[in-house]
């Protein structure tokens, strides 16, 4: 099992503080993050990303202070001692998820601590290099929704490639016109989100419009109800059907409609690197095709989303783009996909 390569790898915590990030999105909100940082005695800094969505749980984290992992440890010893913490001392989080959320940003800011301290990075830990990495930009169109954000990104990025967010205001000359981009790779239906402020409930006459104006994109996690279940009995259907929200750990894998030819990964989902990796290796095995997913990062987090995604599955489509093609206007020169990989990388991370 590839988490066995990491597990042994030993660390010394020293301190433990943390920095609230915040930025305005083109998805018309403003994000928080917490960026944990974790210094050792002798002058390694590891640091990871909280990307739980309530300001109010990074701000009662901020008044309650960091948890106290002052110590020695391998990372199987960090990995069970935050499976025995409350991350939320303030009260339980209105979504379960988010405790995996803020784990995954202290399990990261450890193994980026202990690489540091053996002066190696993730790639040469696993005896692989990193790959360039190929990105979409995720973006959504507005409550009226109109082209008016991928023409920019058009212009930006002339071969940019995107993921969309269909909503039942989509009506078929929007479709026509962003069909005939021959930009959209992936189309997040929403479905399996759940007292959200994303939710999108099942609509068989969007789901149709779509499928057929779309016939090689990606279709992320429809909501399989009595009206819309007819249309996923079909094998081309099926075979591009992908699915995200629900996919927390393996058994969640395990336990989908059918086995899936796509998945996406966030690792951020799965709390613990051991859930993300034995994941990953399953997924692998059996041939299913990976590709990555990011939860509007602002700092160190999604450089390393985009370093698993350039070990794992580096050729997919990646919603993964950097940060600049989440700023609220479409400014300057944006990165162009492939991403090239750090020159001199260390610990985990891309830069």
């Amino acid at each position: 099992m590839r988490y066995d390569q990491l597990a042994d790898l030993s660390l010394t915590i020293e301190d433990v503080s943390m920095d609230r990030l915040e930025r305005e999105t083109s998805s018309g909100f403003t994000r928080v993050t917490t960026e944990f940082v974790l210094e050792g005695p002798d002058g390694a800094v590891g640091r990871g990303e909280d990307v739980t969505y309530e300001t109010e749980e990074h701000d009662a984290l901020a008044e309650a202070g960091p948890p106290d992992l002052a110590g020695e440890y391998t990372i199987d010893d960090v990995s069970a001692r935050l499976a025995d913490l409350d991350l939320f001392p303030a009260g339980a989080p209105d979504r379960e998820v988010f405790r995996n959320y803020r784990r995954w940003g202290l399990e990261a800011a450890a193994l980026d601590l202990a690489l540091r301290q053996a002066g190696t990075d993730l790639a040469t830990r696993f005896d692989r290099e990193y790959e360039p990495v190929r990105f979409i930009a995720s973006t959504r169109l507005g409550d009226e929704p109109s082209t008016d954000r991928v023409d920019a990104l058009r212009e930006a990025v002339a071969d940019v490639e995107l993921k969309l967010d269909p909503t039942p205001e989509w009506d078929a000359a929007l479709v026509e016109a962003l069909a005939a981009t021959d930009a959209v790779r992936v189309l997040d239906l929403k479905g399996q989100y759940h007292g959200t402020e994303v939710d999108v409930e099942a609509d068989p006459e969007l789901y149709e419009l779509v499928i057929e104006a779309f016939p090689e994109a990606v279709l992320e996690d429809p909501a399989l109800e009595d009206d819309t279940e007819a249309l996923f009995e079909n094998e081309d259907v099926r075979s591009r059907t992908s699915w995200d929200a629900p996919i927390h750990g393996l058994e969640d894998v395990r336990n989908l409609p059918w086995e899936p030819e796509w998945l996406n990964i966030k690792p951020s989902r799965f709390g613990s690197l051991e859930s993300l990796l034995e994941t990953i290796d399953y997924c692998l095995e059996r041939g299913m095709t990976l590709y990555g997913g990011g939860q509007f990062e602002l700092g160190v987090g999604r450089g390393q989303l985009q370093a698993v995604a350039s070990l794992f599955y580096p050729d997919t489509p990646n919603d993964v783009a950097p940060g600049a093609y989440n700023d609220p206007e479409v400014t300057g020169e944006l990165p162009e996909s492939p991403l090239e990989p750090p020159a001199d990388p260390k610990g985990f991370r891309w830069s």
